[in-house]
């Protein structure tokens, strides 16, 4: 299989651990990488801080197998933005592999005024993004779904992507990873957990029976934070441009938080090393 065929599907590693690069909430809306060079990480646009940060991930002492962007790739839909970021992933060559969130299926109207006043319009996903989709390595499955509601800022779990899920670990037996949007557990943050993925309770009541679920991986949060639930660890990612406070029930952005990624240590024993890298100053 070539490096840049895409979706990828399956992934050969020397020693059989699969280390994973996440990436979430590029937030993307212009295509602008010309400002000066800088020192100062908050002068930086969405644009220009994924290629930085991006760039910082693959200089870093850590093999890198494979990427996830789960999902928010642009705060505005157009072709030609997932045309860019789907360039830059290529030009890594390395495998990837893109989700949907909120923002890539729904258009915002009326911004400049408080959000209840807003209108959300549904909008398709571009057709690279990615549902229901299987990666495979030797010793561990990755198994992506689309929580994103077009024309809603919150997510849901559907019915037939739980039975999916459950199809899915039924059938293969190896350590499993699964990767969405929306987070499936609370982040104590009242504003934030209005937007949790619906059917979470549903999602936990029919998943917690599986031994080989090791890991869940989200988005949307635009925060790093993690919880251990029925015997599985719950990752939620700082976005690659601006964050949001923690435990805060209004909404508030964290000025003091610096971009940043996730990286996954998925080993051949079954064990599970994470680690968020920011910024560097």
């Amino acid at each position: 299989m070539s490096l840049l065929t895409y979706p990828v599907n399956f992934i050969a590693t020397p020693d059989g651990q699969l280390n994973v690069l996440q990436l979430s909430d590029l937030h993307i809306d212009e295509l602008s990488q010309a400002a000066k060079p800088t020192a100062d990480w908050s002068s930086l646009n969405c644009c220009q801080s994924f290629e930085k940060l991006l760039e910082q991930a693959l200089n870093e002492p850590i093999r890198c197998d494979l990427i996830i962007v789960t999902g928010d790739l642009v705060s505005k839909i157009c072709p030609d933005i997932y045309n860019y970021i789907f360039e830059v992933l290529k030009k890594t060559k390395l495998p990837f592999a893109c989700i949907a969130g909120n923002h890539d299926v729904t258009a915002e109207e009326g911004c400049h005024l408080p959000f209840h006043q807003r209108t959300f319009l549904p909008k398709p996903a571009d057709e690279r993004l990615l549902s229901r989709h299987v990666i495979e390595s030797e010793h561990w499955q990755l198994l992506l779904i689309d929580s994103a509601v077009p024309g809603k800022v919150a997510g849901k779990v559907t019915s037939s992507d739980i039975d999916w899920l459950s199809h899915q670990l039924t059938t293969c037996n190896k350590p499993a990873l699964i990767a969405l949007h929306h987070h499936v557990t609370p982040m104590n943050s009242d504003w934030i957990d209005e937007h949790i993925a619906d059917n979470a309770d549903k999602f936990w009541q029919k998943l917690h029976q599986f031994d080989n679920l090791r890991v869940i991986v989200s988005g949307h949060t635009h925060q790093e934070h993690v919880k251990h639930q029925n015997g599985v660890t719950v990752y939620t990612t700082p976005s690659t441009c601006y964050q949001f406070k923690p435990l805060e029930d209004d909404f508030t952005f964290d000025d003091n938080a610096r971009p940043g990624y996730r990286w996954l240590q998925l080993g051949n024993n079954g064990q599970v090393a994470s680690w968020v890298k920011r910024m560097d100053t």
